[in-house]
């Protein structure tokens, strides 16, 4: 296997887990700024007011999306075997 082939699989690999994490990324990030405007607006500091909904939001999310989540990861697995005897010789 040539430095270009680990190169080519690993950027493959992070385009990847970049495509799986965004969705999650992007709505902690989006209800992390709306829970903190809503703190700061009512003058409430309390932990739990941030976390437990976050958590959920996220929850929610990979229960919803875990159809795309698992065609993603098995459709990037069957070409990574498929490709598998150009990466040994």
């Amino acid at each position: 296997m040539t430095p270009d082939m680990v190169a080519e699989l690993l950027r493959q690999l992070i385009k990847e887990a970049v495509t799986l994490a965004a969705p999650l990324l992007i709505a902690a990030a989006l209800l992390s700024f709306v829970l903190s405007l809503f703190q700061t607006l009512t003058s409430l500091q309390d932990q739990s007011l941030t976390s437990v909904p976050r958590l959920g939001a996220i929850a929610l999310i990979l229960l919803a999306g875990m159809p795309w989540f698992l065609e993603r990861m098995a459709t990037y697995t069957r070409v990574l075997l498929g490709d598998f005897r150009r990466f040994l010789g």
